[in-house]
């Protein structure tokens, strides 16, 4: 019988390959060769890294605004789409999650206070399992972890790219997940609330997000060229 590190290293591959199934990888994969093909060799790819100031987002994705409107989730990353849905928006300053973060660390309200957890708590006793939370104690793990994010986030006055991470695997997949408009503006698009809300409320200058479904108008502009890019690499236009 292998020992319990072969056993890990027999494991690894087959959790990799799990993760990657679960993301539609291969699907993501034939996605960029058809944009590259398409759109040329700087074309839009699945779970690339953008960047924006947080406090730039202003409106969250709102797929109940209109028919029109897909829902799009992490899957769809990469995928490039006309027409209206990015005119269904709703304030950012009204995400649920936003609130709560607001009231624990600005307010210094305990988060078993926080409507976030109440409702979280209450899935729970309903059999749910709201963010991979199967008991109170796992809720009490999460957002004990979350302040430690909180804490590191504002003494190093940056926010962790996905690459930095000690779960990461591909590009910025598992990161603050958002879309692009027609004119190049970031929508919320959930995914990474929780790190949004601390970089929206520490006022961080920048923050890397993961590219959702980026509007065939942006595209056509060449706009995602510069949100590939810091800010600081950003030239001013003439």
């Amino acid at each position: 019988m292998p020992s319990k590190p072969e056993q890990n290293s027999f494991m690894r591959p087959a959790r990799r390959l799990n993760r990657a199934l679960e993301a539609q990888v291969p699907q993501k994969a034939l996605r960029d060769l058809t944009n590259r093909l398409r759109y040329g060799p700087d074309a839009p790819l699945s779970d690339e890294t953008l960047y924006v100031d947080p406090r730039a987002i202003l409106s969250a994705y709102s797929p109940k605004k209109s028919p029109k409107a897909p829902n799009f989730r992490r899957r769809h990353s990469g995928q490039v789409v006309g027409g209206d849905w990015d005119l269904a928006r709703a304030p950012i300053e009204g995400n649920f999650k936003l609130i709560s973060c607001r009231m624990h660390f600005e307010d210094g309200v305990p988060w078993d206070d926080t409507p976030l957890l109440h409702s979280m708590k209450a899935q729970i006793a309903a059999g749910k399992e709201p963010d991979e939370c199967k008991t109170v104690y796992d809720l009490a793990r999460r957002y004990a972890r979350l302040d430690q994010i909180f804490a590191e986030t504002r003494q190093t006055g940056r926010l962790k790219s996905r690459t930095e991470t000690s779960d990461h695997y591909r590009r910025e997949h598992g990161g603050i997940f958002v879309h692009v408009t027609r004119d190049g503006t970031m929508l919320r698009a959930g995914g990474g609330n929780h790190r949004f809300a601390i970089a929206w409320i520490l006022g961080l200058p920048e923050i890397p997000v993961q590219l959702g479904v980026i509007h065939a108008d942006a595209v056509r502009e060449g706009l995602h060229k510069t949100l590939r890019l810091p800010l600081s690499k950003r030239t001013a236009p003439a």
